[in-house]
C-alpha cells in the first residue's frame, strides 16, 4: 500500500494537539535527558577493536551464559507457512477510515463510553451540559490500560477496570479557551483523570460486554485519598501543607499502561506527570531547579491552568506536590473500600507499567519502562514471598511485597563492533541485532547503592540515580511483560525521532536507527531463565516501520508476509504463547493505529498480522485478548491537528453528528454453539 506523507514541521510520533494534552508537547522540547552517562559506543569501543569474534566472547562470558535465546527464524520456504493457531484470522489492510475496522467473520461492540453511568445517580451523559459531580459517578476519559477480572468460573461476570489517562479540554468543551478555561471545566478534568472498575457481564450467547451497576462499581479521581507506602513513605521530599505527614496524596494522573497481578490486583503507572505543575521558573534553587528539569518540569504557566484553582498545582506555592506523583500505584477492585496505594520502592520516573514475575522460591520481579526518549528500563525483586490464594489475608500481605527489596537499572551491551551499527537499521554481520546486559542497583530499603544519594534521594529522583551509574539510554521503553510460559521478557520500544541529533546518543545495538520514527520491540531472557538473575541476553524481535523499507527486520520472517507496525505501545499474550502489540501513532506510516498478533516459536516467528485498527485520530490501547473474545480501549478518536469540540473529524462510536468519546470495544467471532476461539 502507499503510505501517506507526514505532517511537516511535526514529530511523526502523533497530533500536535495530543501530544499538547497528552505529554505536554514533549515531541518539541529536548528531551531531558542530558547525562553524560557511557554511551553504547564507548562500552564497545574496546572490544570492536579486537575484531567481532572476540567481541561476541567477551559480552557472553560478561553476563556470564552463553546467550540463552532461541535462534532467530530462518527464512520460511516458498509459499506461506499454515498460521500458529491464535494467529489463523485474515488480516485486516491498513486504512485510514472512522471506525474499528476487524476481520472477516469477526463481530464488535461497543462495551461503556466516555460518560457512561459507573455509579448509581450518575446522570445520563449530555456533552454540552457536563459538569464535574456527573463526570465523577461516570466512565472517564481517554481510557488507556485496562483488565478483565472474572467474578466467576465461566467468565460470564467479570470486573472491568481501567486507567483514564488525560483529558482533551478542547475535545471535551465546545469553544473552549485555553487561556481561560472555567474552574467548572477544570474539576470535570480532575474527575476524568484516574481509574473505573465496573463490572460487566456476558452472555453466553456473544462476546458483547455490558455494564451494569454493582457494589464493585467505582470511580478514582484526583480527589480520591491514596497511601504512600515503601522507604520514602514520609520522606520530607513528599510532605506537603496539606500532607505534613508525607504519606497521602489525593488522587493519580496520567496512568497509562497497567498489569494484573498474580494476587488480583491492579497496578497502574504514572506517566507524563510533568505538563500538570505550573511555575517551575520562580525556583531558583539550582539542584531543585534541575531535578525539576530532569522530569520536564519547567516553564511558567501550565496548558491547563489548574495551578489558577488549586495550589498544589503550582511550583511556586507547593514546592513538593510534583513530587507525589510519579508512581507506580496498586489498587484492589475486589474490595471497592479499600485505600489505593502509591509504591516508593519502584521509584519515581514517567513509568509506562509495572508487571509482575514470580521467582521459584516466591519472591516477585517488578519490570517496568520509563516512557521518555533517551530512558531507562528498570527491575525491582521483592525481599518477601508471595501467599498463595486468593483471600483477603494473602492479598493484604501480597500487596506489601512491593515495599521491601530491591531496584535495579538496566544496561545493555551489544555484541557487535561499533563500527557496524551505522545508525541505518542495517543488520550487523551476525544477522541480529543482540548482546547481553547487567541490572545495576540502585537502593533497598534504607540503603542506596548510588554515591552521592541518599536511599529516599534514589527513590524520588530514580532518573537521575540511573544516569549516575550509567544505564543505558533507550528509545522509549513502554509496556514492558513477561511471558507466561517462557518467561522471556518483552518491551516495546516506541520511538525516538531525537536519535542523532546534535548532542544527542547516537546508534546503539538495542537502538540501531537515527531519526527512530517507528520504533521496536526487544526481547529479553534473565540469565538461565532465572526472574531472579542480575545477568541476561537480548535481541531485538522487531524492528518495526514499512516491511519494504530495508531498515526494519520482524525476527527474520519473510518481510512481504508482514503487516505495517509503527511505534508499538501495549503488549499482551494469549493463551497460545502469541505476543499481541498495539501500536500508538502509526500516523508515522500515515496509516491508523492498530492491534497485531505475531508468533513468537517456530517457523512463524516474525508474522505480524493486523487483527483490527481504530478510528482516525485514536490509539490502540490496554489490549485483552481472551479465548472468546479481544478487548481494546480506543483513545482520544478524531483527535487530529485543525480539529476540535466546534470541528470533529470523527464521530465514533455513535455516528451521525455526534461527538467522538473514548471508549472500550470488544471483538469476538461467534459460531454455530456459541463463541469460537478467537484466531481460530
Amino acid at each position: 500500500m502507499k503510505f501517506l506523507p507526514l505532517l511537516a514541521g511535526h514529530s511523526p510520533s502523533r497530533a500536535s494537539v495530543t501530544c499538547t494534552y497528552r505529554c505536554g508537547d514533549a515531541c518539541f522540547h529536548d528531551a531531558p535527558n542530558t547525562s553524560d552517562n557511557p554511551t553504547f559506543a564507548d562500552v564497545l569501543g574496546a572490544v570492536s577493536r579486537r575484531g567481532a569474534l572476540k567481541a561476541t566472547a567477551v559480552v557472553a562470558l560478561a553476563a556470564g551464559t552463553p546467550l540463552a535465546l532461541a535462534a532467530p527464524a530462518s527464512a520460511a520456504p516458498a509459499g506461506r507457512p499454515k498460521p500458529p493457531p491464535g494467529t489463523d484470522y485474515k488480516r485486516v489492510q491498513p486504512n485510514t477510515l472512522d471506525a474499528v475496522v476487524v476481520p472477516e467473520g469477526y463481530e464488535q461492540g461497543i462495551v461503556i463510553r466516555w460518560g457512561d453511568a459507573v455509579l448509581p445517580g450518575a446522570p445520563e451523559f449530555d456533552f454540552d451540559h457536563q459538569t464535574a459531580a456527573a463526570q465523577a459517578k461516570q466512565f472517564g476519559y481517554n481510557c488507556d490500560f485496562a483488565a478483565l477480572l472474572p467474578l466467576d468460573r465461566w467468565g460470564l461476570s467479570s470486573l472491568l477496570v481501567t486507567n483514564h489517562e488525560y483529558t482533551s479540554e478542547e475535545f471535551m468543551f465546545r469553544g473552549y479557551d485555553r487561556d481561560n478555561p472555567t474552574e467548572e471545566q477544570v474539576k470535570i478534568a480532575w474527575a476524568a483523570h484516574g481509574l473505573t472498575v465496573v463490572q460487566v457481564s456476558r452472555g453466553r450467547d456473544t462476546g458483547h460486554l455490558r455494564p451494569k451497576m454493582s457494589r464493585y462499581n467505582r470511580r478514582i479521581t484526583l480527589h480520591t485519598p491514596f497511601k504512600v507506602t515503601g522507604p520514602a513513605a514520609g520522606s520530607d521530599l513528599l510532605k506537603t501543607a496539606a500532607d505534613p505527614t508525607g504519606t497521602v496524596v489525593l488522587g493519580t494522573m496520567n496512568n497509562c499502561a497497567g498489569g494484573v497481578t498474580p494476587w488480583g490486583t491492579i497496578l497502574s503507572g504514572e506517566e507524563n506527570i510533568n505538563q500538570y505543575f505550573g511555575n517551575a521558573e520562580t525556583v531558583t534553587d539550582p539542584v531543585a531547579r534541575k531535578r525539576y528539569a530532569r522530569y520536564g518540569i519547567k516553564g511558567t504557566a501550565t496548558t491547563r491552568k489548574w495551578e489558577r484553582f488549586d495550589a498544589r498545582w503550582d511550583i511556586a506555592r507547593e514546592a513538593n506536590e510534583a513530587h507525589r506523583f510519579g508512581w507506580v500505584i496498586e489498587l484492589d477492585p475486589n474490595d471497592p473500600d479499600s485505600t489505593p496505594v502509591k509504591h516508593t520502592h519502584l521509584g519515581r520516573f514517567k513509568h509506562e507499567t509495572a508487571n509482575i514475575r514470580v521467582a521459584k522460591d516466591g519472591r516477585v520481579v517488578a519490570y517496568s519502562g520509563d516512557d521518555e526518549r533517551f530512558e531507562y528500563i528498570y527491575k525491582f525483586i521483592s525481599k518477601g514471598r508471595m501467599k498463595p490464594g486468593d483471600s483477603a489475608h494473602a492479598r493484604r500481605h501480597n500487596m506489601t511485597l512491593l515495599d521491601d527489596g530491591t531496584l535495579y537499572v538496566g544496561r545493555f551491551t551489544g555484541d557487535s563492533p561499533a563500527a557496524e551499527i551505522d545508525g541505518t537499521g542495517k543488520l550487523p554481520s551476525d544477522g541480529e541485532f543482540d548482546g547481553s546486559g547487567e541490572w545495576i542497583p540502585l537502593a533497598s530499603g534504607k540503603k542506596s547503592f548510588v554515591d552521592g544519594m541518599t536511599a529516599e534521594e534514589v527513590y524520588v529522583f530514580t532518573r537521575e540515580a540511573a544516569d549516575r551509574v550509567g544505564a543505558t539510554k533507550m528509545d522509549r521503553p513502554e509496556d514492558i511483560q513477561a511471558h507466561p510460559r517462557t518467561g522471556r521478557i518483552y518491551c516495546a520500544l516506541s520511538n525516538n525521532v531525537e536519535r542523532g541529533n546534535p548532542g544527542k546518543e547516537g546508534a546503539t545495538e538495542p537502538n540501531p536507527r537515527l531519526n527512530n520514527k517507528h520504533g521496536q520491540v526487544l526481547e529479553f531472557e534473565e540469565r538461565r531463565g532465572d526472574a531472579l538473575a542480575l545477568t541476561f541476553s537480548w535481541r531485538l524481535f522487531l524492528v518495526c516501520g514499512d516491511p519494504s523499507s530495508p531498515d526494519t527486520y520482524f525476527a527474520g520472517f519473510p518481510k512481504d508476509q508482514v503487516s505495517p507496525i509503527s511505534s508499538p505501545d501495549n503488549v499482551a499474550f494469549d493463551k497460545h504463547g502469541n505476543l499481541w502489540i498495539s501500536t500508538d501513532s502509526a500516523g508515522a506510516l500515515g496509516i491508523n493505529d492498530g492491534l497485531y498478533s505475531v508468533p513468537l516459536e517456530g517457523r512463524n516467528r516474525g508474522e505480524l498480522k493486523l487483527f483490527l485498527t481504530v478510528p482516525r485520530g485514536a490509539e490502540t490501547c490496554g489490549p485483552i485478548v481472551e479465548e472468546k473474545i479481544v478487548t481494546v480501549c480506543v483513545q482520544h478518536p478524531g483527535e487530529v491537528d485543525g480539529a476540535n469540540a466546534d470541528k470533529p473529524a470523527s464521530h465514533w462510536p455513535d455516528g451521525g453528528e455526534n461527538q467522538p468519546r473514548p471508549s472500550v470495544v470488544a471483538v469476538w467471532k461467534p459460531g454455530r454453539h456459541g463463541l469460537s476461539d478467537i484466531g481460530s
